[in-house]
């Protein structure tokens, strides 16, 4: 981890993972052989990678049942709670449809109506997370979309983890498969036999995973290509050095690319901070992973400033942010670009990650600047409606066919026209 104090070159954008030639390749041949082969193709691939030999793709109801014997009750309430958390949350973003009517009685408006359908994709092994089933189903669900389809990676023996099962049952998942990789992304973009195909794809995963949401943009609607987490903490000298160190080492455990970036006007803060981060690498159980986040994507950056430091915060465009100074919401009201909030002492971003209601599906590597958090709007399309007046085609029929005229649309002009001689 770097202390400087130069911010005119602070921006940790990191180069984001393409994919090798042959990486590409495989995710190609894989999404051509599920066209054409359908179930036995993701039977076969699940045999090949996960080491899962499977007659069914379907997760049954009894072994959801029985995966609440292996997740301890307290747990099962906290996941209920954090569920409620996120849907009260994810409620207040609902809009609804609407119109005017006009002067000479047209009616303008627009129609919202929810997907018909969803594809939720979730990491398998290490990388299950319980959160992300419900930070991804759950503003589907508000949104109202009726056909919500779970996909994952088994273990070698045939079963997706516990919690990973009793968060999507918590969440209201009715339709869960034991697949995962490129040909689960194939499976919900293009359907086969057992899994009829979707609108949308949202969830996290590994390259071949990424490549494949790639390649199916356009005949689905993805979600995003997520890149490493990042975290920038903005603190003044009222900052505890031993929090801010803990909070910056809790997003360098996710990824050896993942960013922490603590900017501070307290040089003294910075040092410390810098010392308590080299503490508590100790006795991570992600120490490797941590440590070379830390070296490689940590910094801390000393500015004379708040409105400077501002500017920097600005300038990663960070994917969470944490402001934890004296008067935290006036610096709030200078923060353009960060993907989610927090503010204050008692903030910390594992609150927004597990349990306040916020989402955590959150843009990455500075896009921040132009993209949202995951939320109902991703779940919902709309539709304008108009119904023109006649007296309102008989005023504006002549400047429309002119109009089209103009752009060389002959027929467009007509269509006008063919009314309006009457």
């Amino acid at each position: 981890m770097r202390i400087v104090t130069d911010i005119e070159n602070i921006c940790l954008k990191r180069s984001v993972d393409a994919g090798s030639e042959e990486q590409r390749k495989a995710v190609m041949e894989i999404m051509d052989q599920v066209k054409r082969k359908g179930d036995q193709a993701l039977i076969e691939y699940t045999k090949k990678w996960d080491g899962a030999e499977l007659t069914s793709l379907l997760v049954r109801e009894e072994e959801i049942a029985a995966a609440y014997d292996h997740v301890e009750t307290e747990m099962i309430s906290i996941m209920k709670e954090a569920a409620a958390n996120i849907k009260e949350y994810h409620q207040k973003q609902l809009k609804t449809s609407w119109n005017f009517t006009q002067e000479n009685g047209s009616v303008l408006g627009q129609r919202i109506l929810p997907l018909d359908s969803v594809g939720v994709y979730v990491p398998g092994g290490t990388a299950a997370y319980p959160s992300s089933v419900l930070m991804n189903v759950i503003p589907a669900l508000v949104a109202g979309v009726k056909r919500i389809v779970m996909v994952s990676p088994p273990n070698e023996n045939g079963s997706l983890p516990s919690a990973v099962l009793v968060a999507a049952d918590i969440a209201g998942v009715k339709e869960i498969y034991k697949v995962g990789g490129a040909q689960a992304i194939a499976a919900l973009a293009y359907g086969t036999e057992s899994i009829k195909k979707v609108d949308k794809i949202v969830g996290p995963g590994n390259i071949f995973v990424a490549l494949a949401k790639r390649e199916v943009f356009g005949d689905v609607a993805i979600d995003m290509i997520a890149g490493p987490s990042e975290i920038a903490i903005l603190a003044d000298e009222t900052a505890v050095a031993k929090e801010i160190a803990a909070d910056l080492l809790s997003q360098a455990e996710h990824d050896e690319r993942a960013s922490s970036v603590l900017v501070t006007t307290s040089i003294s803060l910075a040092e410390e901070v810098f010392n308590e981060v080299e503490q508590q690498l100790n006795d991570l159980p992600r120490k490797e992973i941590a440590k070379k986040s830390i070296d490689q994507y940590g910094l801390i950056v000393v500015v004379k400033t708040l409105d400077e430091a501002t500017t920097a915060i600005n300038t990663i465009a960070p994917e969470h942010l944490e402001i934890i100074t004296e008067n935290p919401y006036d610096i709030l009201e200078n923060i353009r670009h960060a993907g989610s909030i927090f503010i204050g002492r008692y903030s910390s971003e594992p609150v927004g990650d597990y349990f306040a209601g916020t989402n955590h599906v959150l843009p990455t590597n500075g896009t921040a600047r132009f993209s949202n958090p995951l939320n109902v709007d991703d779940f919902q399309k709309k539709s304008s409606i108009t119904h023109y007046s006649e007296a309102a085609f008989k005023e504006n029929a002549y400047k429309i066919a002119k109009f089209a005229r103009l752009e060389g649309l002959e027929a467009h002009a007509r269509a006008i026209e063919a009314r309006y001689e009457e």
